[in-house]
């Protein structure tokens, strides 16, 4: 069981992704994942290189999103954004799947998107988290997708960009967790803003936390953040 805050703070992924984020915020969260030991930052890829310089030197890694937040951009651009913000500094790469694909049954092209993303991070030594969306998914499609990034080796399944119509449930995480068995990670995001909730979805079975939160998780206060 996690009970101390400074256990909580090496699952989270900081995360600022909002439209409007401005270069001061970026500085912010930066000061907050350093100074309370967070895992990541997590941001979009523009802001990659300003997050890698003010890491610098920490222990705390450079997290990208990519095809943010609809994952429905061609497949050839998701490459391209993967190599650029990792040869820009990202350490962590978390990347939505397309949905439109996997309702359409169109299962070669959908696996194809994710496997050219992960031939990507493999050949440069990041790490792949694989967006689901899973508000937009039933459990069946949870469980579907979950076995083809076991299958194709990615790194972590996550639940939710925190963008869409819900975040992280603790059956969603479990369903996650069941499907990859121990050697994936789960990382649930959307809706993780206090440290109840933290410490629920880690015994679901999440390995990693994204949000915005970090500060409240970790200081045990209540957060309004959307993600």
């Amino acid at each position: 069981m996690i009970s101390q805050s400074t256990d909580l703070a090496k699952y989270i992924d900081h995360t600022l992704l909002k439209m409007d984020a401005t270069e001061t915020e970026i500085k912010q969260i930066c000061e907050q994942a350093i100074e309370h030991h967070f895992f990541s930052v997590c941001v979009n890829s523009c802001y990659v290189p300003l997050v890698s310089k003010l890491l610098a030197g920490s222990t705390v890694k450079t997290c990208s999103v990519i095809g943010f937040p609809l994952g429905a951009c061609l497949t050839s651009v998701k490459v391209f954004e993967t190599q650029a913000a990792i040869d820009a500094g990202a350490n962590e790469i978390d990347m939505v799947i397309n949905v439109g694909l996997l309702k359409s049954h169109a299962m070669d092209a959908f696996i194809d998107d994710i496997r050219q993303v992960k031939a990507v991070t493999q050949a440069k030594g990041a790490l792949l988290k694989v967006i689901l969306e899973t508000c937009l998914l039933s459990k069946a499609e949870i469980k579907q997708v979950c076995e083809i990034c076991r299958d194709l080796e990615v790194e972590f399944v996550k639940t939710s960009t925190g963008f869409s119509t819900g975040g992280a449930t603790i059956e969603d995480v479990r369903l996650m967790r069941e499907t990859v068995g121990a050697k994936l990670g789960v990382k649930a995001s959307g809706g993780v803003r206090d440290k109840d909730t933290a410490k629920a979805m880690i015994d679901a079975g999440a390995t990693r936390l994204g949000s915005s939160s970090g500060v409240s998780i970790v200081s045990g206060l209540k957060s309004n953040s959307n993600y």
